[in-house]
């Protein structure tokens, strides 16, 4: 069994889904009573933590089965894939991971309060919407020069221009918002290549 180490949960997107997959999942209390209020404390934690984890893979799984599940270079209403990614934070509430296949540049863009380890956001589904992706990124096209707030695909061609630091392989599944041809034809390595936008569901590091 592939063990996952979860670096990103969109705990708003499973929350939103799961109910419509399956209402009765999860409706026992996992609280727990002890007389050492240390213990039951961590006792809570580790069920809280793997209880968000039993709910994702819960969602997943139903995708896999009979969701529109495709690939970066061939995505259907969602996408899985496994890739080296460059990725952190954009402003204070976004996380963005880019990257690219010889056929696809790919950018995805959640709330980083569903980083492992942050604490959720007041809003954690702006940033993880079309607008709040494009609007989150101008900071990171100013040195690019472009003006006013760039239409979708071409904010994310241009953020995978621009992103620094060392790669890591990700594992992903995520929503697809927007995939088109590419914008900047003239700086891609390869003819043909596109765009794809997307909101992560889960991000773990690959092998």
């Amino acid at each position: 069994m592939s063990l996952r180490y979860y670096v990103y949960i969109s705990d708003s997107k499973v929350e939103m889904m799961l109910p419509q997959i399956d209402p009765g999942f999860g409706r026992v209390s996992e609280s727990e009573v002890g007389f050492d209020l240390k213990l039951a404390s961590a006792k809570r934690k580790v069920g809280a933590t793997s209880n968000r984890v039993a709910r994702l893979e819960r969602v997943v799984r139903y995708l896999d089965d009979f969701a529109d599940v495709g690939t970066v270079d061939e995505p259907g209403q969602y996408f899985r894939g496994r890739m080296p990614m460059r990725w952190g934070p954009v402003m204070s509430s976004l996380v963005y991971f880019g990257g690219a296949t010889e056929r696809t540049v790919v950018g995805l863009g959640g709330a980083a309060g569903h980083l492992h380890g942050e604490k959720g956001v007041a809003d954690p589904f702006a940033p993880s919407s079309l607008p709040g992706i494009v609007e989150g990124l101008r900071g990171v096209l100013a040195a690019d020069g472009a003006a006013g707030q760039p239409e979708a695909l071409a904010a994310a061609h241009l953020a995978h221009r621009q992103l620094r630091g060392s790669e890591q392989h990700l594992e992903f599944v995520a929503k697809r918002l927007a995939y088109g041809p590419s914008p900047y034809p003239e700086l891609d390595a390869h003819e043909g290549m596109n765009v794809l936008v997307g909101s992560p569901i889960f991000v773990a590091l690959g092998d």
